[in-house]
């Protein structure tokens, strides 16, 4: 069995309808968790294969991406944000996500290239994101973004600062594996990915009742064909080089 850990977050409905309808399920032990656990099962090679940040990518020795999608945007993601009740230029402390180290250094890089402000950098527990007030922001990830969206004066989509800072699209996470893996079984993996991100409706019919939680907030369909950007494109792979080069280059 190839042990596979995948996100827990309805943008990744998709994948995990496709390897649950497949016949690839007979083959594969899968976990569910959030971002971060999935880096860390890969890292500790508790799995074979995640779904990383890719900010996690250069913790892995030997990595191998072996899928043709990701999670990715082409502008606006709709679900990373610094959420603020002062503008940008005003912010002083920001808190930082627990649940993605991706996010985290893409708010830095902006933040010191884009924006070109410099606040205190800290380190968020669970429940922050209710308590952010005055000049203090908060870098929020996820389904629970949805209904924080209206709760702040300003909202910056991070995926979206990064296409006006580089003209490019924006990877998050990718499908990651620790050692090598039989070419065959990369193809069934990546057919079976494929039939979930080609049959939206179908992923929206199966998780009925775990979408309806955020319907009243977000329009989850447009979210999944519009927001969140499956392929990962030439133009994808050219913007996660220039990510993990500007790590590499701000000690991040």
């Amino acid at each position: 069995m190839i042990k596979i850990s995948a996100v827990s977050y309805l943008n990744t409905l998709p994948f995990i309808y496709g390897l649950t309808q497949s016949s690839i399920i007979k083959q594969i032990d899968l976990s569910i968790d959030y971002p971060a656990e999935c880096a860390n099962k890969l890292i500790n090679k508790e799995v074979d294969i995640g779904l990383i940040p890719v900010a996690t990518l250069p913790l892995i020795a030997d990595y191998n991406i072996i899928s043709d999608y990701c999670i990715g945007a082409n502008g606006r993601v709709n679900s990373v944000f610094l959420f603020s009740n002062v503008e940008i230029t005003k912010v002083k402390r920001v808190f930082l996500d627990y649940q993605s180290k991706t996010s985290i250094n893409l708010m830095k890089i902006l933040a010191r290239k884009y924006w070109k402000i410099k606040p205190e950098w800290v380190s968020a527990r669970v429940g922050y994101e209710n308590k952010l007030s005055g000049n203090s922001a908060g870098v929020i990830i996820g389904d629970r973004t949805f209904k924080l969206k209206h709760k702040f004066e300003y909202s910056y989509d991070l995926a979206e600062e990064w296409k006006k800072m580089t003209k490019l699209p924006f990877v998050f996470a990718c499908w990651t594996a620790n050692k090598k893996i039989d070419k065959q079984f990369i193809n069934q993996f990546n057919k079976a990915i494929e039939l979930g991100i080609n049959n939206i409706d179908g992923v929206l019919q199966f998780y009925e009742k775990k979408i309806d939680r955020f319907s009243k907030y977000a329009n989850i369909k447009e979210y999944l064909n519009r927001d969140i950007s499956y392929n990962f494109s030439r133009k994808k792979h050219e913007a996660l080089e220039l990510f993990l080069n500007e790590m590499k280059n701000n000690n991040l």
